[in-house]
């Protein structure tokens, strides 16, 4: 996809989270690219799902961030960005308003954790250049992917942001990448006798 299609998909993100948030406090954006993943056609498979409970993972992440706000005053994950700004080597893509990083937690190979570079709770807070740089950045990551492999790179992507209609300022947007493959299919396994 170019990055004027990828901007339009990011707009609907927005037009898709505004509307919904009006109604259910939670609204999941995700996608999935690739058979493995379940898809029947070789595009990515976008979908938006609102509910007025959070997810687990979101809810472990609710308490996280506001446990570390209450602390220091500032987004745990705003703070964790700047610091691997700073250092540099877990730094995927970065540009003017986003960083893909690989987390020091990560649990899948190839996992990525895209963050804004400023203090952001939601996905229709972007401003128009944001919006414009998150494109650009999604467009490399997916590149990245594809080339590592030389392979249409299968991956589900989703969004986290605060819940709607609620004052968070602990949160900070961000985006996972789970990536399945553990490596190339060329890689050849050597077998022998113990």
């Amino acid at each position: 996809m170019e990055t004027s299609e990828i901007l339009e998909v990011v707009k609907t993100w927005i037009d898709q989270t505004m509307e919904l948030g009006k109604t259910y406090r939670w609204v999941q954006i995700f996608e999935n690219k690739g058979e493995v993943m379940g898809c029947s056609n070789p595009h990515p498979h976008g979908q938006v799902w609102a509910t007025n409970s959070l997810p687990t993972e979101a809810e472990k992440e609710e308490q996280s961030q506001k446990q570390f706000y209450k602390k220091h005053g500032e987004p745990l994950l705003y703070h964790y960005a700047q610091s691997e700004i700073q250092s540099g080597v877990r730094v995927i893509e970065h540009n003017s308003s986003w960083l893909a990083i690989v987390p020091y937690w990560a649990t899948w190979p190839y996992e990525i954790l895209l963050l804004p570079q400023r203090p952001v709770q939601r996905i229709s807070d972007l401003n128009s250049k944001e919006q414009e740089d998150l494109s650009e950045i999604l467009k490399l990551i997916l590149i990245r992917y594809d080339n590592l492999f030389e392979t249409p790179f299968p991956y589900t992507m989703g969004w986290h942001s605060a819940p709607m209609k609620e004052e968070s300022p602990h949160w900070q947007l961000h985006a996972h990448f789970y990536p399945p493959l553990l490596r190339s299919s060329n890689v050849k396994k050597i077998y022998g006798r113990l």
